[in-house]
């Protein structure tokens, strides 16, 4: 019986714009025809987790508009059970503006929208669904206050928390860093938090060991093309990735995350579950667009 995953975070239409070259600082470029795909840190990690076979439920919030409506229904499409998602008529869909260069190098600009009233008061009043939940995720494109209370109610239920810290805060409160069971930042994400330098696999390690001994279970640091670093008191260790051309890194660290809970809640040790994310990752840099991107369960077992 797989374990029940709940993804607590963002909505977003992504708006992809093709360029030549990322521009640069007062820079004007011509952009190629847009596409508008589905989005949004927690609904690309909950879609990831779907589409790989995961028992999965979204929870966040979207406007009462077009776009909204098509977040959940790509969602239920992939597997993910929508229903706790609301639609509010206070704030339209969060959107974000993403330029994809030629070399699959992306710079992106999130306008939160909906996602912006996600607040504490909402995440109390899901307290049950978080209870009912095995493996709550959490990522930080919705209020603060939000997620350090999902990340508290989830510990008061004795729930597995899993915090991808995207887009990453300067710190995070010592009392909040205590309380992760997995910890996935990417090498920046890593860098900023820990307060150190991380320019290899050596730095990611002394910066993984830091948040470890400030009371984090395990630090598990995506690397790009390196692999995946696991990091926890006993040991430190990289699990190399598949080799691939990169189409589109977009959302290839949210499908790591969700391809990583999904193995975890079928009851996969840590190193396999590692292997299956980076695999499911790779797949998706191969691939444009975010949700898009995303490989089936039948597609990763397979490649």
């Amino acid at each position: 019986m797989n374990k029940k995953i709940l993804v607590i975070g963002s909505l977003n239409m992504d708006m992809v714009i093709p360029v030549k070259e990322l521009p640069q600082r007062g820079e004007t470029i011509l952009g190629g025809s847009p596409d508008y795909i589905p989005g949004g840190k927690g609904a690309n990690q909950a879609c990831a987790a779907g589409k790989l076979g995961g028992s999965v439920t979204m929870l966040g919030k979207v406007g009462k508009d077009a776009m909204g409506r098509t977040l959940k229904e790509n969602l239920a499409a992939a597997g993910v059970d929508v229903s706790p998602v609301e639609e509010t008529s206070d704030a339209p869909t969060g959107m974000a503006v993403i330029y994809v260069s030629e070399t699959g190098s992306n710079s992106i600009v999130v306008i939160p929208g909906a996602n912006a009233l996600c607040d504490a008061s909402y995440i109390q009043a899901n307290e049950d669904l978080i209870a009912a939940s095995d493996i709550i995720v959490l990522q930080l494109e919705i209020p603060y206050e939000a997620v350090f209370r999902a990340i508290e109610l989830a510990k008061k239920h004795r729930r597995l928390v899993v915090l991808n810290p995207a887009p990453a805060p300067d710190s995070l409160p010592p009392e909040v860093i205590s309380k992760l069971d997995y910890f996935t930042p990417n090498e920046t994400e890593l860098a900023r938090i820990a307060g150190l330098p991380v320019g290899g696999v050596e730095e990611a390690i002394a910066a993984g060991k830091k948040l470890v001994s400030q009371g984090v279970g395990t630090v598990l640091a995506t690397l790009g093309e390196a692999g995946a670093l696991l990091v926890t008191s006993q040991e430190a260790k990289v699990i190399p990735t598949l080799r691939v051309k990169a189409v589109d890194t977009t959302a290839a660290g949210d499908t790591f995350n969700g391809a990583f809970v999904t193995a975890l809640a079928e009851g996969m040790d840590e190193a396999a579950a590692i292997t299956f994310g980076n695999k499911a990752a790779a797949i998706s840099v191969t691939r444009k667009g975010a949700q898009t991107s995303i490989p089936t369960r039948a597609e990763a077992d397979a490649y």
